[in-house]
């Protein structure tokens, strides 16, 4: 492994895979490391749909495999461990892998992503990829015709619920609280929606299901005189309540937003730090998508080369 190089990519999704193949290509000699959860989050979904150029769909397991090969094939180092402390207040970039090990980069891309906010209740892990999701839009359409639950009150939840509502039978709305916190206009949509219910201060207990989900049990005003217990009938359960991008380490140097998504320089993917980049998820609160995370790593690859170009690097 070496301590110095051109261009040092975090992270190894969609995002970081691409900008290693456009930066090794482009002759950046790219070192990867592929951090706590080798491929991102596409390796816990079991089959994608919507990425171009695989019309019977693959695995998220598959598809980062196939990237990963590509990024090797010309010439990436993709190397286990992630970065535990970075230093971007000196030239070259520090960034310290596992806490133990230095490396200094004049370039970094940072495509470490964001992790969907659970529940945490042990069903979530046991149903993880047989029905339970914190994508609608990923997969969705292996709801077709079926029932579905949403949690979640806020703007997201209900995108998530109006998406779901154009092709599911069935969509609950589970809410914790006695009200929407989404936007009024995003209240209005669900509540006009025939197709979805709200459960306003229902809480989820467990899921159920022998092969897969086939109901949740709820708790309806939980510590209430008049607490009672719920079962619902679903195929999928689809959490909505927020994404937590993994920036922790980034903080002292990076400008974020007050969620802690990285603020890029539009269009770009330059940071307000020269030659550090970001791409992906961690620095996109809106679309989440596996392309569009692809997409933004081959913007950070070819702005990494046009940076070294420029300061002869």
């Amino acid at each position: 492994m070496r301590d110095k190089v051109r261009c040092l990519i975090i992270g190894s999704g969609p995002a970081g895979y691409t900008a290693a193949i456009y930066a090794s290509r482009a002759n950046l000699e790219p070192v990867l490391f592929e951090g706590l959860q080798p491929g991102g989050q596409l390796t816990t979904t079991t089959e994608v749909e919507n990425f171009p150029g695989y019309p019977d769909g693959i695995s998220g397991p598959e598809l980062m495999e196939d990237l990963k090969k590509q990024a090797q094939k010309y010439g990436t180092e993709v190397y286990p461990g992630r970065a535990t402390a970075v230093d971007f207040s000196v030239r070259p970039l520090k960034v310290t892998i596992d806490n133990e090990h230095i490396i200094e980069s004049d370039t970094v891309i940072i495509c470490t992503g964001a992790s969907a906010k659970y529940l945490g209740i042990p069903d979530e892990t046991k149903y993880a990829g047989q029905g339970v999701s914190a994508c609608a839009t990923c997969d969705g359409f292996f709801y077709r015709k079926k029932k579905v639950a949403v949690v979640g009150g806020g703007d997201t939840a209900c995108e998530e619920a109006l998406y779901l509502a154009g092709l599911a039978d069935k969509v609950y709305m589970i809410v914790r609280k006695p009200y929407l916190r989404a936007s009024q206009i995003m209240q209005q949509r669900v509540m006009n929606n025939p197709k979805i219910e709200i459960l306003f201060e229902h809480q989820t207990e467990g899921l159920f299901g022998e092969n897969g989900v086939e109901g949740a049990h709820l708790v309806k005003r939980k510590g209430q005189p008049d607490e009672e217990k719920v079962d619902i009938v679903i195929d999928g359960f689809f959490l909505a309540i927020g994404h937590q991008p993994n920036t922790d380490i980034f903080k002292e140097f990076l400008e974020m937003d007050e969620v802690g998504y990285i603020k890029t320089q539009h269009p770009t993917t330059k940071t307000n730090i020269e030659g550090v980049f970001a791409a992906g998820d961690v620095a996109d609160p809106i679309y989440r998508q596996a392309v569009t995370a692809a997409g933004a790593g081959c913007r950070a690859a070819i702005d990494a080369e046009r940076y070294l170009s420029e300061k002869g690097l």
